[in-house]
């Protein structure tokens, strides 16, 4: 068995006891490969982490910064109190379309929103409703705007709430200083700014699995 078919394995092992889906889910994964959408979501084990961090912290309000076809989205929605908030930003109105389907058949359209748009014009005007403070942040979206996108959680957050940052290992070449690619210079930025902030304290993890070598960076406010 080779490296790659041990992780699958592996992953499979864990989502059957750990994080079995159910139809909602399925359903999510099924009608966003319909529509041709990348098969860049979470694992169901991912997915289960990222609902029980919502859950420990005690979420009530969550903000999303890339939503694809939903499926983190449902995880984390479904961590929320009935009268909870889960805002979701979504450059793609193809992907948003997909997703509000899949949120909705989920049953958590009254709690989950999905806003079409560049998340660097959504945010300052989520900004401007003065919403309460997000206790959780999961940005999953363009790479090369991951510094930005810190920027603007730190602004919508108060001290103990959670960011997490998806995708920051790249293969390995998040650790490459001299990388042009626009995708490991904004993680590189973002997990440096992690680092240097006085509001934050952070750590990143690597991680193998179904989506092979890739890791998270998991950050919490200060006040």
């Amino acid at each position: 068995m080779s490296e790659s078919q041990t992780w699958d394995a592996v992953d499979e092992y864990f989502t059957g006891h750990l994080s079995p889906d159910d139809e909602a889910l399925r359903a999510a994964l099924r009608d966003s490969q319909a529509a041709g959408l990348p098969e860049v979501n979470v694992t169901a084990t991912q997915g289960k982490f990222l609902h029980l961090l919502a859950t420990v912290q005690g979420a009530r309000t969550v903000l999303e910064i890339g939503t694809l076809g939903g499926y983190s989205t449902i995880w984390l929605a479904r961590a929320l109190p009935a009268d909870g908030r889960l805002v979701s930003l979504e450059y793609s109105p193809r992907h948003a379309e997909v997703a509000v389907r899949n949120i909705a058949r989920a049953g958590l359209d009254k709690v989950a929103e999905v806003r079409v748009g560049p998340a660097l014009e959504s945010l300052p005007q989520l900004a401007d409703e003065n919403p309460p403070p997000f206790d959780l942040v999961f940005i999953d979206a363009d790479k090369a705007n991951n510094e930005r996108y810190l920027e603007w959680a730190l602004k919508l957050t108060s001290a103990g709430s959670l960011i997490v940052v998806d995708n920051v290992v790249r293969g390995g070449r998040v650790a490459d200083p001299g990388s042009t690619e626009a995708d490991v210079r904004g993680t590189r930025a973002a997990i440096e700014l992690i680092g240097s902030h006085p509001r934050l304290d952070g750590t990143a993890l690597q991680t193998v699995g179904a989506k092979g070598y890739d890791g998270f960076a998991l950050a919490r406010v200060l006040g």
